[in-house]
């Protein structure tokens, strides 16, 4: 029995048809289940596109071994490393910025890069690294994510999107803000998502005196007479 394990090690360590065979189903396996995160949190790419480049980037790592076999002085990490820096093109693909200045999609666009590098070390045979590494991109796309958005909600930087009743209120706001001893250190007047209720919206990005937290602030803006709707963005 311990033979016949050792047997099964050594063709999962070495290019044979088994080896290939579960080396590009193991990038299936765990590029879709960082794909699945992605795709419950209604993100882009999704657990086909984390397939297939996990997929991608096992068969590169497989194929550039194939060829060291061949040619003895290619370079086994030389086809890898392109796909490092040739991934950023999908990556980009997935960042967007809304009307409202959010930059979304890094988070995805990051996640993608490590799959590919995940696939990459199943396909040159480092399971271990590979099944580690999607624990990590799991806790940190999983765990962390409510670790930031509390950081985000307690800082003293905040983004806001205001809809003002008035044009003069747009004056009366900033106004209100320096009283309360906010400095701006953005500002963007630009058309309301509520044309039918509100006369100008603007983006604001406010430092404020002190750490509170920012629905605080959006309470008391959304009390005032010529503030329509304000929100965190």
């Amino acid at each position: 029995m311990f033979q016949n394990l050792c047997f099964f090690g050594h063709c999962l360590h070495t290019l044979s048809p088994v080896s290939i065979f579960v080396r590009l189903t193991l990038a299936i396996l765990l590029g879709g289940i960082i794909g699945l995160e992605r795709r419950f949190k209604g993100r882009p790419a999704g657990m086909r596109t984390y397939m297939l480049v996990c997929l991608g980037s096992a068969l590169v790592m497989i194929t550039n071994e194939y060829m060291t076999g061949i040619f003895s002085a290619s370079d086994p990490a030389r086809m890898g490393a392109q796909v490092i820096s040739g991934i950023g093109f999908l990556g980009a693909g997935t960042i967007i910025i809304t009307r409202d200045r959010q930059v979304q999609g890094l988070t995805t666009a990051a996640s993608l890069w490590a799959s590919a590098c995940m696939g990459l070390a199943i396909g040159v045979g480092f399971y271990a690294g590979a099944f580690i590494g999607m624990v990590f991109i799991l806790f940190i796309t999983l765990g962390m994510h409510k670790v930031d958005r509390r950081l985000l909600s307690k800082s003293r930087t905040v983004d806001l999107y205001v809809e003002l009743t008035e044009p003069s209120g747009i004056y009366q706001l900033l106004d209100y803000i320096r009283e309360h001893g906010h400095k701006v250190t953005y500002m963007e007047i630009i058309r309301p998502k509520h044309e039918s209720q509100s006369q100008a919206a603007i983006l604001l990005s406010l430092l404020m005196p002190a750490r509170r937290v920012h629905y605080e602030l959006l309470a008391e803006l959304n009390e005032i007479s010529y503030v329509g709707f304000a929100e965190e963005v």
